[in-house]
Parts: structure tokens; C-alpha cells; sequence
């Protein structure tokens, strides 16, 4: 049920972003908007339903396999978004991009993120599936299993890790980029997921962790927003 769900989830946004496309095609701005949304709003929730199989027997090999799975699933329904507010702000530092354009871009993310979250509660409501039981009543699920100066350091370097390897798959041929960004993503999930999550992604972590940013705002923000955005500006720089 759960993978019925997600993939439902994607093929509705595919249809929704090609009449996007075609409906505002004279609008680009509006249309990149939208598309942005449109597709962080899909990675927001699939690994929102995701984040519950991850206790599926065997571990942590079911979680890891669609982890890879859906991470290539993504890549090829949804080239040119970066679903990423750190990849928003490379496009501003490189000049990609105007300073009202790219908040736009991040506060649509961040809007898509929240969105998210509020589609998946409605759906979890429902109990369709086993995981969904109880799936709101748990507050805050504490991802950080270490402390908070070891959880920075740990979201800085993958951040630093994974954006210098995309530095580099753009010399590898597109037919095995794909694999290469999922098998890098789902390595780091492998090593530092049960310490942090290994999110790596501002928008990602706000719709994973709501009720953890409510309640300890300035440690989850330094940690899943200040992190990643750092460690992008590490390689830029």
C-alpha cells in the first residue's frame, strides 16, 4: 500500500507538472515556480511515507533499496529541480539567478515542504497501511542520535561530501549519472542515518521534522538548515 501510495504520488505530480508546462508556457517565471514546488513537493512526501518503512524487517536493507530506488524514481520525473534550497542558493551565487527570484524559488520549497507534511497527516489519518498507525501521535522523533556539535559536523560533511561529487558526475555519461547520485545518497544514508538522518536538505528535514523544529528550534535549524547551506557555500567558495 505504501508503494502504491508513493508512486501514485508521482505519477500525479508528472501530470500536474506537464500541464504546468503547457498552460504557462508563456509565463516562465511563474511555470519554474511552480515546477519547483510541484517537485519538492513530491520528495517531501514520498520520504515522508518512506521514513516509515525504515523499520521494515530486514534492516536496514529494505529501507536502503528503496531509498535507491526512489532517489533515481525522482531524478528521472524530475529533471531541472533542485528540490533543494542549497542548490537555489548556488544558482544565486553563481548569478544563475536574480536575489527575488531565488527567495521565491526557496520559499516555495519551504511552502511545498510544509504542504507536504499536511497532505501526508490527512493521508496517515486514514490508516491505508500498517505504519500509519500511531504515525502522528509520536511528537517528535528525535533523528539526532548524538549531539548537537557532532549532528552540525556530521550534516556539514555529507552536505561537502555529496555536493562535491556532483561537481564531478557531470563528466559521467546521463545514463549512469542517475545510478551514481542515487548509490552516493543512499551511502550516506547507510552511514550516518541513524545518527542524524543524513538529510542534507533544509526543506527536506522541515517537512521530516516539524514538531522537532517547534520545539527546539535553534538546534534543528543549526543543524539541518545552517549545516547543508554551509557546506554548499564551502564548495562554492
Amino acid at each position: 500500500t505504501s508503494l502504491g501510495l508513493m508512486v501514485a504520488m508521482v505519477a500525479a505530480v508528472g501530470l500536474a507538472r506537464r500541464l504546468a508546462r503547457r498552460r504557462l508556457h508563456a509565463r516562465p517565471r511563474l511555470c519554474s515556480v511552480l515546477l519547483e514546488l510541484l517537485s519538492t513537493f513530491q520528495v517531501c512526501a514520498c520520504t515522508n511515507e518512506l521514513s516509515l518503512l525504515g523499520s521494515t524487517e530486514p534492516r536496514p536493507h529494505v529501507g536502503l533499496t528503496l531509498t535507491y530506488g526512489f532517489t533515481v524514481l525522482h531524478i528521472l520525473t524530475l529533471p531541472g529541480s533542485t528540490c533543494n534550497p542549497c542548490g537555489a542558493l548556488q544558482l544565486l551565487w553563481g548569478g544563475g539567478t536574480s536575489l527575488r527570484a531565488g527567495g521565491v524559488n526557496i520559499g516555495a520549497q519551504f511552502a511545498a515542504a510544509a504542504l507536504a507534511r499536511v497532505f501526508m497527516g490527512f493521508v496517515w489519518r486514514l490508516e491505508m497501511a500498517e505504519p500509519h498507525a500511531g504515525a502522528l501521535r509520536q511528537g517528535c522523533t528525535n533523528p539526532m542520535q548524538t549531539t548537537a556539535v557532532q549532528a552540525f559536523c556530521i550534516e556539514l560533511l555529507f552536505s561537502v561530501v555529496f555536493q562535491l561529487a556532483i561537481l564531478q558526475v557531470d563528466k559521467v555519461k546521463p545514463s549512469y549519472r542517475v545510478h551514481v547520485i542515487a548509490l552516493l545518497i543512499t551511502m550516506l544514508v547507510f552511514a550516518g542515518g541513524n545518527l542524524t538522518g543524513a538529510i542534507f536538505n533544509p526543506a527536506l528535514a522541515f517537512s521530516l521534522f516539524p514538531r522537532c523544529f517547534y520545539d527546539k528550534f535553534f538546534t534543528y535549524s543549526l543543524v539541518y538548515w545552517i549545516a547543508p547551506s554551509l557546506g554548499k557555500f564551502l564548495i562554492l567558495f
